[in-house]
């Protein structure tokens, strides 16, 4: 039995209705067109354990057995869900590592090769704790020190990797070779450390090391990282016009600077020399097409993004998860998001954590709540472990609705998958209760988030503010501006537009007026949408021209307010890696 999905949240002869509660013989023998009314008791008979979801994603996500919201005769949602909602999965359980060694004394050198590490990372200082060993034991053996060295870059650990390799080099037991000298800038060029690189590229040169490839890349690399977007790219054109020959990979790091640095047109050029099969030294691979395929998304330009989609399948570069989760965080609207999904299934892919919480967001933006959930139990269900963000972004989709429960199954959840909820997810939860108009409830959380050690920040009073002004409370809405002001937080456009507008639509133009006049005396110039506010605030004709003159256009007019008042002001783009900037909103 697959279950389907309905628009409405209410039991109307929907595929819902047929589906869930098709077995109860109360249900079956009424017309498909009737509505439920029941008391707060179990109605449907247990279903089978699992429902499978593919990617048509049913508004009820089952574990075992369902039960009914409660509901009364105001209320007509009727929410499903699974008693087990986010019930704990098996990865969630530590397993013991086995551990195999080759003898007694693969052990024990293995044990205490991990001990310095651990020491390493306890002290912060890998060359302390190198020198201590070379003097208290002189066993500190080359294959140490290169296991170290390997394996703190495995880590991407370089700040350990080149101070080691800094320790190194003052070493006379130790012959400091080309190698070493190439892993040395390359940690100073990850790190961003421009000044570093350029000397050591410099005594190479003294030294006559041969012009390689990885030192370049590395000193480009430290340019665009230290934001030196120019310098990285001049690096880059001698490469192409005197050598070393840029790499496969010298094209991917340039690219991303490129990107990082706005230098949108530099990005296109050099990827056009790319694609053109008889200049190009080599083909552009999944690497570079992601990284265009991300700068259309930084340009808005999503056709020229879905081209190069279909052009990777036709230049015959694999398309992988990373590729279609980047071209599910351009949409906004949940039906395309869910297509694409439906797409990268068909192609034989596996969501990652990020196809998932780009959906889980797509729904909860939709207020399709009941689904976001339904993706949220396939991830666990399919083995993917829910990052902290992913979770905040489950939390979100409840909290947007106003569904307090549900919310709270979501951080208690969090809690007891050893996520400790931080102040995004405090302040989500506080949405939730003031989305619900259950100030009451959005005090005490306030009070719950302060004695837990949280300090609140602006997005945290920004939502308290809201609500107090959803609720025409304007006393305790001062209230809480005056605490964010002692406390040291400087108010912004949003809080400043909900000031204006709760005085506004107390008919109080003249205050909204003082509270936009405010915003430029703070060093906060007014945006559109506190321009749009003023004026749809102006009812007489003198408020009309005092707006209009306040803006500085006789000529404005206001179209689509609401939708602006509406938008979400608090945006923290959540990036699991450069293409994900969507998943976010605290």
């Amino acid at each position: 039995m697959e279950a389907s999905h309905s628009s409405s949240s209410s039991i109307y002869g929907s595929g819902l209705h047929q589906n869930l509660f098709r077995r109860s013989p109360l249900v079956s023998a009424m017309p498909l067109n009737s509505r439920l009314s029941f008391p707060t008791t179990l109605v449907a008979n247990p279903l089978p354990p699992k429902l499978y979801f593919s990617t048509k994603h049913a508004i009820l996500r089952v574990g075992q057995y369902p039960r009914l919201l409660k509901i009364d005769g105001n209320n007509p949602l009727v929410g499903v869900i699974s008693m087990g909602m986010l019930a704990p999965r098996k990865f969630f359980k530590k397993r013991k590592k086995v551990e195999h060694f080759k003898d007694a004394a693969d052990e024990a050198k293995q044990k205490s090769w991990r001990r310095l590490m651990q020491e390493i990372e306890d002290t912060g200082s890998a060359s302390t704790v190198l020198r201590r060993q070379r003097t208290n034991d002189q066993s500190l053996s080359k294959d140490l020190v290169l296991g170290t060295l390997v394996r703190f870059k495995q880590m991407k650990k370089w700040h350990y990797v080149s101070e080691i390799l800094e320790w190194l080099r003052g070493q006379s037991w130790w012959d400091f070779s080309e190698m070493d000298f190439l892993m040395l800038i390359t940690a100073y060029g990850k790190q961003g450390d421009f000044n570093k690189a350029e000397k050591i590229l410099s005594f190479m040169n003294k030294k006559c090391y041969v012009p390689s490839v990885v030192s370049h890349t590395a000193l480009m690399e430290a340019y665009g990282k230290g934001g030196r977007y120019n310098n990285a790219e001049a690096i880059f054109r001698r490469m192409q016009s005197s050598g070393p020959e840029p790499s496969a990979v010298t094209y991917q790091i340039i690219l991303k600077i490129l990107v990082e640095g706005n230098k949108f047109k530099e990005a296109e050029e050099v990827f056009e020399t790319l694609l053109d099969k008889e200049k190009s030294p080599l083909k552009p691979d999944q690497k570079m097409f992601h990284m265009m395929i991300y700068m259309y998304k930084k340009a808005g330009s999503y056709e020229k993004a879905r081209k190069l989609f279909a052009l990777m399948a036709e230049r015959g570069v694999k398309q992988s998860t990373v590729t279609y989760n980047s071209l599910m965080s351009f949409e906004t609207n949940y039906k395309e998001v869910s297509k694409i999904y439906d797409q990268m299934q068909r192609a034989g892919l596996h969501p990652d954590v990020v196809s998932y919480a780009l959906l889980i967001n797509a729904y909860g933006k939709a207020r399709r709540e009941e689904e976001a959930l339904a993706v949220f139990e396939e991830m666990l269900d399919a083995g993917i472990r829910p990052t902290h963000k992913s979770y905040n972004i489950l939390l979100d989709a409840f909290a947007i609705s106003g569904m307090v429960e549900q919310a709270r199954t979501v951080f208690k959840s969090m809690r007891r998958d050893r996520y400790t909820p931080d102040i995004c997810s405090y302040t989500t939860m506080l949405s939730a209760y003031v989305n619900a108009s259950d100030m009451e409830g959005a005090e005490k959380f306030f009070t719950r988030l302060k004695r837990d050690g949280l300090k609140p920040n602006i997005v945290t009073y920004g939502t308290l503010m809201k609500g107090y002004a959803k609720v025409n409370n304007l006393e305790k809405m001062m209230e809480t501006y005056e605490e964010m002001r002692v406390s040291g937080i400087k108010a912004n456009q949003t809080i400043f537009t909900t000031l204006m507008d709760a005085y506004g639509k107390n008919r109080d133009f003249g205050s909204a007026v003082v509270w936009y006049k405010e915003m430029g005396s703070y060093g906060v110039p007014p945006d559109q949408k506190a321009k749009n506010i003023l004026l749809s605030l102006a009812t007489t004709a003198d408020e009309q021209k005092e707006a209009k003159q306040l803006v500085g256009c006789m000529e404005t007019k206001v179209n689509g307010f609401s939708r602006l008042l509406d938008e979400e002001d608090y945006n923290d783009d959540i990036e699991e890696a450069i293409l994900y900037e969507k998943t976010g909103r605290l």
